[in-house]
C-alpha cells in the first residue's frame, strides 16, 4: 500500500492538533474527513459561534468537516463510516465509543503528550511541569476501552529545560507530536497494519526506576490556587505549570484588608533567604519577593484583575500600597 490509497479520517480540536493535521496534508497523506467539536458559542451575549482551529484548517484544504454533539449518534456513526476510512488518529480530542475507535481496519491511534504511562488525562504538559519533571515526551498508542491506556505504538522523548514553560513545552510537543504520527503511519502502511506494540503495563515493569504513575487531570479554576506554604522551588514550578494559560493565581491582601486576583505568570528562583511570614512581600531595588519557608522567590511577570500583564518593576510603578501588603496563604 502507498500513503495516498491510506484513507485516513481525522480527530482533533485545538490548535495543537493542527499540527498534526497540517503535517500529513502538506505530506499528501489521503485525510478523507476531520471530526472535531461543534462551534462554540463565544461573546458577552454567547450569540457568536466560534469554530474549532481545525475545522478552520480543514475547511481552508476543502476536507469535509464533521461536528457531532454525541459520538454515539447513529447519524453521525453512518456518515463516519461512509468515509471507508482505515485509520483514524485521533490528536486532543475527546474519549471515543467503542463503535467508533473499532470501525476502520487498522483500528485508531492517538498522539498523547506525555510519555504514557506517565501523565495520562486531559493536562499532560501542564502536570508534568508542574511536577517539576525534566523530561516529557509524545507516544502513540491504539484506542482500547480505557482512556490512554491503550498498547504502545512509538514515543519520543523531549527535555523540558528548567526555565520552560508550557508555551515552550506546548510547541515543541506540536511539532514532536506531527512528526511521531507521520512516522506511526509509515509504520502501519509498510507492514499493513500490522505492528509491533507493547502493553503500558509491561513498560511499566521495564523501568526499573519504580517511579510513581503520576496522572493528568483536567485543571480547573480552583487548582490554579498558588499554596505559598510549599518550598519555593515547587512553587516556582507550579507557576511555569500553568503559564500562560490558564495562569497560576493568588490573593493579594493590602494593609487595610481589600483583597485582589493576582496572576503570576514568570518568577525567578533564588539563593536569598528571609525571616519574614510566608507570604509577605519585599521589595529591593525594583526587585519583587515573596517569602515562604525562609526562602525568597522573585516575581518577574504579574497581572492583577483587570490589567494588563507587566513587568514587577512596573507593578511595583504603579502599585503604591505594598506596604504591608501579603499573598493570601491557604490555610488563612
Amino acid at each position: 500500500m502507498i500513503k495516498e490509497d491510506l484513507r485516513i479520517v481525522f480527530m482533533g480540536t485545538p490548535e495543537f492538533a493542527v499540527g498534526t493535521l497540517q503535517a500529513l496534508v502538506e505530506n499528501h497523506y489521503n485525510v478523507v474527513a476531520v471530526v472535531t467539536q461543534p462551534d462554540k458559542p463565544v461573546g458577552r451575549h454567547q450569540d457568536t459561534l466560534q469554530p474549532p482551529e481545525v475545522k478552520k484548517y480543514a475547511l481552508a484544504h476543502g476536507i469535509p468537516v464533521l461536528q457531532p454533539v454525541k459520538m454515539k449518534d447513529p447519524a453521525f456513526v453512518e456518515e463516519l463510516r461512509s468515509y471507508q476510512a482505515d485509520l483514524q488518529i485521533v490528536v486532543a480530542f475527546r474519549m471515543l465509543p467503542e463503535v467508533v475507535w473499532a470501525m476502520p481496519r487498522f483500528g485508531t491511534f492517538n498522539v498523547h503528550a506525555s510519555l504514557l504511562p506517565q501523565y495520562r488525562g486531559a493536562a499532560p504538559i501542564n502536570w508534568a511541569i508542574i511536577n517539576g519533571e525534566t523530561q516529557t515526551g509524545v507516544t502513540t498508542f491504539f484506542l482500547d476501552h480505557e482512556i490512554d491506556t491503550g498498547r504502545i505504538i512509538l514515543q519520543k522523548p523531549l527535555p523540558i529545560p528548567d526555565e520552560a514553560d508550557v508555551e515552550y513545552v506546548y510547541d515543541a510537543l506540536m511539532h514532536l507530536g506531527a512528526e511521531i504520527c507521520l512516522d506511526t503511519v509509515n509504520l502501519i502502511i509498510d507492514h499493513d497494519g500490522q505492528v509491533n506494540t507493547i502493553a503500558q503495563e509491561q513498560l511499566s515493569q521495564e523501568d526499573h526506576s519504580n517511579k510513581e504513575l503520576h496522572p493528568a487531570p483536567k485543571i480547573f479554576k480552583e487548582t490554579c490556587e498558588i499554596n505559598w506554604e510549599q518550598s519555593a522551588k515547587q512553587v516556582y514550578d507550579f507557576i511555569r505549570g500553568l503559564s500562560p494559560y490558564p495562569g497560576a493565581w493568588t490573593t493579594l491582601v493590602s494593609e487595610d484588608g481589600k483583597r485582589t486576583v493576582l496572576k503570576i505568570f514568570k518568577t525567578a528562583k533564588t539563593t536569598l533567604t528571609t525571616s519574614l511570614a510566608t507570604g509577605a512581600l519585599k521589595e529591593e531595588n525594583k526587585h519583587l519577593y515573596v517569602a515562604m519557608q525562609g526562602e525568597l522567590l522573585e516575581l518577574l511577570e504579574l497581572q492583577l484583575t483587570g490589567k494588563k500583564r507587566m513587568s514587577a518593576r512596573d507593578f511595583l510603578n504603579g502599585f503604591r500600597a505594598l506596604q504591608g501588603a501579603a499573598l493570601k496563604v491557604n490555610s488563612e
